[in-house]
C-alpha cells in the first residue's frame, strides 16, 4: 500500500511561487523541487482560486503577490530611469568643470 506523502506549507508556497511569480513551467518547478507534476498542478490551481492549504501566518494570496510584483517592477523602472538621468547629468557637469572644454 502506498502511503500519501505530506508536504510543508512552506514547500507548497515556494513551489507555487516558482510557477506563478518566476514564470517556471509546471514540469521544471516540479522536477526542481522533487514533487510529482500532478501535485504541483493542484497547488497552483488552488492558489489561483485564492485557496490555501493551511496558509502560513503572514502569507499572502497569489493576486496580492502579483499586485506587489507589478508595483515593484514599476518602481524599479522609475528608479532605473532616474539613475540614468543622474549619470548623464554627472557626466555633463564633470565635462563642464574641466578647464578648456567649454565651447
Amino acid at each position: 500500500m502506498k502511503q500519501k506523502k505530506t508536504y510543508t506549507p512552506e514547500l507548497r508556497e515556494e513551489a507555487v511561487k516558482l510557477v506563478l511569480a518566476q514564470g517556471m513551467t509546471l514540469g521544471e518547478a516540479a522536477s526542481r523541487i522533487g514533487i510529482p507534476k500532478g501535485t504541483l498542478v493542484g497547488w497552483v490551481n488552488a492558489a489561483k482560486g485564492g485557496e490555501t492549504a493551511t496558509a502560513a501566518p503572514g502569507s499572502r494570496t497569489v493576486p496580492e503577490l502579483e499586485a506587489e510584483v507589478a508595483k515593484l517592477r514599476k518602481e524599479l523602472a522609475e528608479t532605473r530611469m532616474e539613475r540614468d538621468i543622474v549619470k548623464k547629468a554627472a557626466a555633463y557637469f564633470a565635462q563642464e568643470s574641466l578647464p578648456n572644454t567649454r565651447s
